[in-house]
């Protein structure tokens, strides 16, 4: 009698388990599907034909200048952590705009040939 009481206790204990187990993947998958449409959301709101910020400058921990287009003007303006000032409109020439995709992209490109370097120099002692 007593080994059939620890079986079904132990049916029991794997089914609480098998349960709770699914019931932690179905939060996990809601959660994960929220955050995403949250996401998407906030970055559809935040996206506009006539505003652009073209580049931001960090000058300290929460004080940043930034270079931004509204329509066909472009502006520079001081942003704190609770307001936003104006410094001076600034005309097309006064600034590249297509550096900065250049730069992060030779840094990449760096990046890339060390770790392929540091790859093909550990392959290459085995």
């Amino acid at each position: 009698m007593l080994p059939t009481v620890i079986m079904s206790g132990s049916v029991e204990g794997a089914a609480q388990f098998i349960t709770v187990f699914l019931i932690f993947l179905a939060v996990l998958a809601v959660t994960y599907l929220t955050t995403r449409f949250i996401g998407n959301y906030q970055k559809s709101q935040g996206q506009g034909r006539n505003f652009e910020a073209i580049e931001t400058y960090r000058v300290t921990a929460n004080r940043f200048l930034q270079i931004v287009r509204v329509g066909r003007r472009y502006f520079l303006i001081a942003v704190a952590k609770d307001d936003i000032s104006l410094i001076s409109e600034l005309k097309e020439d006064d600034f590249d705009i297509s550096g900065n995709e250049h730069v992060v992209n030779d840094r990449f490109k760096q990046i890339l040939d060390c770790a392929r370097d540091k790859i093909t120099k550990r392959g290459d002692k085995q």
